[in-house]
């Protein structure tokens, strides 16, 4: 199967430039300048007259539920808001029912992500047997399914552990993703260990100055760690709504829009947190945001004149290069995983219209640019705007 996009502009992490792409057998077949002549035969063609063609996203940060959490999300479901959303390739959180601390689980669910057909998976695995403080997973059968390894959802608090994790991801080669309350006090601590144990850390969805200010101290020390911001921490501030971190003040949020600009804010995670709607009126803390990121991410580089390549660099090129796959760039010979995005577009936030099985998000009638209008996994069309609102 071939297709040609065509009369599209292309934005990634390497620049923009205007022309078409062909594909072939799931990959990036050819790049072609704006007045090439296309020599091969194709079988279908998009015409992307207005739009703008990127890099499927990568969402380094999930929870699908799936297993054992069926009513707030399945993979099914999950994975249809995602690709909504145009993320393509999913770093799905181990705060499933099994946890997914052993290889029998993990397998499955990756399993079951190749028969559904949807979305890459990338399964996170525990660092720890059940969340728990004492014993460490069996890193020799469950790494060969995974290089991504994380307690998310439970901080990992004892010390003696978190140096054992981080020595295990350079003994084995994974990428240890922390989640971290008390946030700062945390992020201190860990960086402390990173520089005295070594490892490979990458320090999810934080929300304050304070945190920003730690890493980046710790990467001008070039020790190997990264961090993420979710769309929500930078798009609002002091919400009365809970969310694991809180929404912060506003200099806090300033802080990290100025982080991403001076890059060490390194990537995006959506921390897409479905919650049914009697344990979000108990008080469970998360938020719905497959299917609004791309647009609150956009909308909040427009407003403060941040490039959209700098945006593909972070929800696509620099997730890759964490991850060690090959994608996040339009570039030939690797995946087809694309995404064509309507930059002119405006419109209201309208949760009820979520293909998700949850609908837990308070930015209902917000106004935001930029909507997914086409994803593509592996050069199949699996997603095709209808017209309907966010």
């Amino acid at each position: 199967m071939k297709t040609l996009i065509k009369n599209v502009e292309m934005v990634d992490a390497e620049g923009r430039r205007y022309g078409k792409v062909l594909i072939e057998d799931g990959k990036i077949k050819k790049v072609y300048k704006e007045k090439g002549n296309v020599k091969s035969e194709y079988d279908q063609e998009i015409d992307g007259q207005g739009l703008v063609l990127m890099p499927g996203f990568i969402d380094m940060h999930c929870h699908l539920r799936d297993p054992g959490y069926e009513y707030k999300e399945t993979m099914e479901t999950g994975m249809a808001a995602a690709l909504k959303g145009g993320f393509t390739t999913l770093v799905a959180m181990a705060n499933t029912k099994p946890i997914m601390d052993d290889a029998v689980v993990i397998k499955a669910n990756l399993d079951k992500a190749i028969v559904l057909n949807q979305c890459n998976l990338i399964q996170v695995a525990a660092l720890t047997k059940d969340f728990g403080d004492s014993e460490l997973v069996d890193f020799k059968t469950i790494r060969p399914l995974t290089n991504v390894f994380s307690n998310d959802g439970v901080s990992i608090l004892n010390s003696e552990i978190m140096v054992k994790g981080l020595e295990a991801s350079s003994e084995h080669d994974f990428l240890l993703l922390t989640h971290c309350q008390p946030e700062t006090a945390l992020v201190k601590r860990d960086v402390e260990l990173l520089a005295e144990n070594g490892g490979h850390l990458h320090v999810c969805h934080i929300s304050k100055k304070d945190t920003l200010d730690l890493i980046r101290a710790a990467k001008e020390k070039g020790l190997d760690i990264t961090c993420e911001v979710t769309p929500h921490h930078i798009f609002a501030s002091a919400m009365d709504y809970k969310v694991n971190p809180s929404f912060r003040t506003y200099p806090d949020r300033r802080a990290l829009i100025e982080g991403i600009k001076d890059g060490i804010v390194d990537m995006c995670g959506t921390d897409h947190a479905p919650h049914s709607e009697e344990d979000k009126l108990k008080g469970a803390p998360g938020i719905n945001n497959f299917e609004m990121a791309f647009a609150m991410y956009y909308t909040v580089f427009d407003q403060n004149s941040i490039s959209l390549e700098k945006l593909s660099e972070m929800l696509s090129d620099a997730p890759a290069k964490r991850l060690g796959i090959k994608a996040g760039l339009i570039k030939e010979r690797y995946p087809a995983d694309l995404v064509l995005v309507d930059l002119n577009w405006e419109g209201k936030i309208n949760p009820k219209e979520f293909v998700s099985k949850s609908k837990n998000n308070p930015f209902g009638g917000e106004t935001l640019k930029g909507k997914v209008m086409m994803t593509m996994v592996k050069g199949e069309l699996k997603y095709d705007d209808n017209g309907s609102t966010l």
